[in-house]
């Protein structure tokens, strides 16, 4: 087991096996999103990432009272006064988002307590959403005159629906779990004691299936979810010749015949 953590001590990353875990470590502020938080972000994804051995990332907050809550509101006097200070905190936070956007590797966000704001835009920015049965889901923006980007609002819509995601947006209201698992943000509860055993053990499911078919599955399957006509064909028919050319399909077929668990290496 590896674990690094970085200089503001609000962000840990740390590795067990083959699965990076990424851990909002601010728990005084419910682990509300810093400047410096965004920051090292970015470089701990960067690192998951690049190393070959992590096969699966979860994303965490630290303790049980919330996931993310937002953004660290008493931040906002010096660096989202106005416009333009707004605009340079979201370039950083904006780049941290796209880099969890663009992952190949499966992410998966482990929500306990609260989900709110932008902690619920970094948990709809991963593929699944494995939640405690006590959790809670909002955006308070409508409470604080502020409004999200259009890129977690169509996460939301993808996810909901429109009329749900007026409901969350327009009351500005706290969902339970149940209502959460109901209409779609999260895909999975379990009771609170259970939840980190439950996402271990699937996250270790996925670690052992083949790493070229799961990121051609992720990269086809977001694709699919933009309009026909920006849809990108010749990147996932590569993806598809990807995985029927690796040696990795070859290990899959023979395993098959000689009735044995596979051995994947993503290549």
């Amino acid at each position: 087991m590896e674990e690094t953590q970085d200089m503001t001590g609000q962000m840990l990353a740390e590795k067990t096996g083959p699965i990076g875990w990424m851990t909002f470590s601010n728990p005084a502020k419910r682990n509300a999103m810093s400047l410096e938080m965004w920051s090292a972000m970015a470089e701990i994804l960067e690192d998951f990432e690049a190393d070959d051995a992590i096969r699966v990332i979860v994303m965490q907050g630290a303790g049980d009272r919330a996931f993310v809550s937002g953004a660290d509101i008493s931040q906002f006097a010096a660096q989202r006064a106005d416009a333009e200070t707004a605009s340079r905190y979201a370039a950083l936070s904006d780049s941290a988002r796209q880099r969890l956007n663009t992952l190949q590797k499966p992410v998966i966000a482990m929500i306990r307590g609260y989900c709110l704001g932008g902690g619920l835009g970094i948990a709809m920015s991963a593929d699944l959403r494995f939640a405690a049965e006590d959790a809670r889901f909002g955006v308070p923006a409508a409470n604080l005159g502020a409004a999200y980007s259009s890129d977690s609002l169509r996460r939301l819509v993808n996810l909901v629906g429109p009329a749900a995601a007026k409901d969350i947006l327009f009351s500005a209201r706290r969902l339970d779990a149940a209502e959460a698992l109901r209409i779609g943000l999260v895909s999975r509860l379990a009771p609170p004691a259970a939840l980190e055993g439950v996402v271990r053990d699937y996250a270790m499911t996925l670690a052992e299936k083949a790493p070229l078919s799961l990121r051609a599955s992720k990269a086809i399957v977001n694709e699919l979810m933009k309009p026909e006509s920006l849809q990108d064909g010749a990147m996932m028919r590569a993806h598809v010749a990807t995985c029927f050319d690796s040696a990795d399909y070859t290990e899959g077929r023979r395993a098959f015949m000689e009735k044995r668990m596979p051995v994947f290496t993503g290549r």
